[in-house]
């Protein structure tokens, strides 16, 4: 495919120096369907990155796009703060009917706030509240956001230092396999509890992601998470998962914690809440934790009417009947999972590993930077992919849930080649 250069200059002087993505798409994109982006020159790039997990039903899907179209047409309320309107009720009803109940799971929802680091604040500050503490147990390479409480349990030393200030009452515990099976699970978490003399405060809250996205797609398995639930319920601590990357179907079931068998005592969802990559969040929590005051976390944009109509969308077309999606997912998985063993057969020198669930995938490679030349070889190629880890040492695969077998081929493909020519 043949690149011109494109013109970046307005980016590049007035744009802040904090721009992150388009640095390694140096392109300027114009239009967008299915899992295709399209730049204003017109070249075509297959995207398995789907708005950081943002497009989980692909771009401008057209049965989302028809709902928001009608609704906006009809002069809908476009900004209701947390006013009741139709689209919230409609959404809360689908929701309940289509996600809640099949699953038997009894949360309340909160609208924290349009994104997902302000459903992690509120839960954090939920469990603070409900139970008088102050301390948050995270985990080591987690991601929970940009806010200064959700930096505060988040893992990554770059990130963190942005904030310019100590960031506290936040301390990490090793995620799963982070001592490579040497040591029992828990056993250090446990120990501090336990010990009147390990200076350790006994914490709210423990926050884990099931599979750490921007941690380098850790997977976390089943009996360690159920482990954890229950080390939580025998020390009297709040469960959270945050399922921001993760939920929404991108590890098959709608939430990624099901397969374990739990149920958490607070879930931040967004990113494909919406459906549509319109910005809104989720802050689920047991009725019991229902403590608030009115108005007492509160936010000016928690009510983007647009977004509850894509995501009503969202849930009528895909998750009416759940195991359907759920299994197009598994399947589709099962299949870049087998492109992911032939690449690694082929680079053995070269593979560290592979790792993911359903649609979520990460190849790491020994060299730290070789993730970053295959990226960049893969957008010369027109592939869409972007690096995680704490040194950007994993290829990330995020494709849409409603990629097709043949587009998910052609990816794979083109990531293996890319793979072949930065060796």
């Amino acid at each position: 495919m043949t690149i011109t250069q494109p013109d970046l200059s307005v980016f590049e002087t007035l744009e802040s120096e904090v721009r992150s993505y388009c640095r390694g798409w140096p392109t300027v994109f114009d239009q967008a369907r299915g899992s295709r982006m399209y730049d204003e020159d017109g070249h075509e790039y297959l995207d398995f990155f789907a708005g950081a997990g943002s497009l989980n039903y692909g771009h401008n899907n057209p049965v989302l796009k028809r709902a928001l179209i009608d609704y906006l047409e009809r002069d809908g309320v476009t900004h209701g703060l947390d006013m009741s309107t139709t689209a919230k009720r409609t959404f809360l009803q689908t929701f309940q009917n289509l996600v809640l109940r099949p699953r038997d799971l009894p949360y309340k929802v909160m609208f924290p706030g349009p994104t997902g680091t302000n459903a992690v604040e509120s839960a954090l500050k939920l469990a603070r509240k409900v139970k008088g503490r102050e301390a948050i147990v995270s985990f080591t390479n987690a991601f929970h956001g940009m806010s200064l409480g959700s930096l505060a349990v988040t893992g990554n030393a770059f990130k963190r230092a942005g904030a310019g200030i100590p960031l506290v009452h936040g301390t990490p515990m090793p995620f799963d396999n982070y001592f490579d099976g040497q040591v029992p699970d828990f056993l250090w978490f446990e120990r501090l509890l336990e010990d009147q003399g390990s200076g350790f405060d006994k914490p709210a809250a423990v926050i884990v992601e099931t599979v750490q996205g921007e941690g380098g797609i850790n997977v976390a398995r089943p009996e360690w998470l159920r482990a954890l639930k229950a080390l939580c319920e025998r020390q009297d601590m709040l469960l959270i998962v945050d399922d921001i990357q993760m939920g929404c179907g991108r590890t098959g079931a709608f939430f990624s914690f099901e397969e374990a068998g739990i149920v958490p005592d607070i879930v931040t969802v967004s990113k494909s809440i919406s459906g549509y990559g319109l910005p809104m969040s989720l802050c689920l929590f047991r009725p019991e934790l229902d403590v608030w005051e009115p108005g007492e976390h509160n936010g000016t944009f928690r009510g983007n009417n647009p977004a509850f109509v894509t995501a009503t969308a969202a849930l009528e077309a895909y998750w009416t009947d759940g195991s359907a999606m759920e299994k197009q997912t598994r399947a589709r998985g099962e299949l870049l999972e087998q492109w992911l063993i032939s690449i690694t057969e082929e680079n053995l020198a070269d593979v560290r590993e592979y790792r993911g669930r359903g649609l979520v995938w990460g190849m790491e490679f020994h060299d730290p930077e070789r993730a970053g030349r295959i990226a960049r070889r893969a957008f010369d190629l027109g592939l869409l992919v972007e690096t995680s880890g704490p040194q950007g040492e994993v290829v990330k695969l995020l494709p849409a849930l409603t990629i097709t077998p043949e587009e998910l081929d052609e990816g794979m493909s083109v990531l293996a080649r890319a793979v072949r020519e930065t060796a």
